[in-house]
């Protein structure tokens, strides 16, 4: 199978797991989100896994899959090897560090694996060294620059620490695994 229909596949079944969770929440008044992660709260530490899959409204997930997709589809470019330690990286530490220094709240969405995402995209291209991996870095950067606003304070119900945290994590995956 060729490499980018594998990793349409892959992103197609990633939209669709996200999409029928959403509609399971709906449909159950968001009872899903009681696995969100909720800072210091030694029962939710494990949900840093589960917290990215559930979403506010069918508008706050609409809002993630696209960028989602899209910095996912760009970070396995990296290759499957990469992308997948990257990911996790994204996961843990942004996950752990949300769960340490968060407000006291439910954290849930995939915002914040976006943030990851898009901090490895915009240095792991210079780390790599290789021009399409820096022309992607630099892409990213120009097109999707203005998203870092989205690390400050800014709305009570918008999870700012998941966003500045990705970020953070997605630099370090780029730094640790880039190359």
């Amino acid at each position: 199978m060729p490499l980018l229909k594998k990793q349409l596949r892959f992103l197609a079944i990633v939209a669709a797991l996200l999409i029928i969770l959403e509609a399971i929440n709906v449909v159950t008044a968001n009872s899903l989100n009681q696995f969100g992660l909720v800072p210091r709260s030694l029962p939710h530490l494990g949900y840093i896994f589960t917290a990215p899959f559930l979403h506010g409204s069918p508008t706050h997930l609409m809002t993630n899959l696209i960028p989602l997709l899209l910095f996912m589809w760009l970070s396995l470019q990296w290759g499957t090897r990469t992308f997948t330690l990257t990911t996790l990286t994204i996961f843990v530490l942004a996950g752990i560090a949300v769960w340490l220094f968060g407000r006291q709240a439910y954290h849930i969405g995939a915002s914040g694996i976006v943030y990851g995402y898009f901090g490895f995209l915009v240095l792991g291209g210079f780390i790599s060294k290789k021009i399409p991996y820096i022309i992607i870095s630099v892409l990213v950067a120009i097109l999707y620059g203005g998203m870092l606003v989205g690390v400050l304070p800014s709305k009570s119900f918008i999870s700012f620490e998941y966003h500045l945290f990705g970020f953070i994590s997605g630099l370090i995956a780029a730094w640790a695994w880039a190359r």
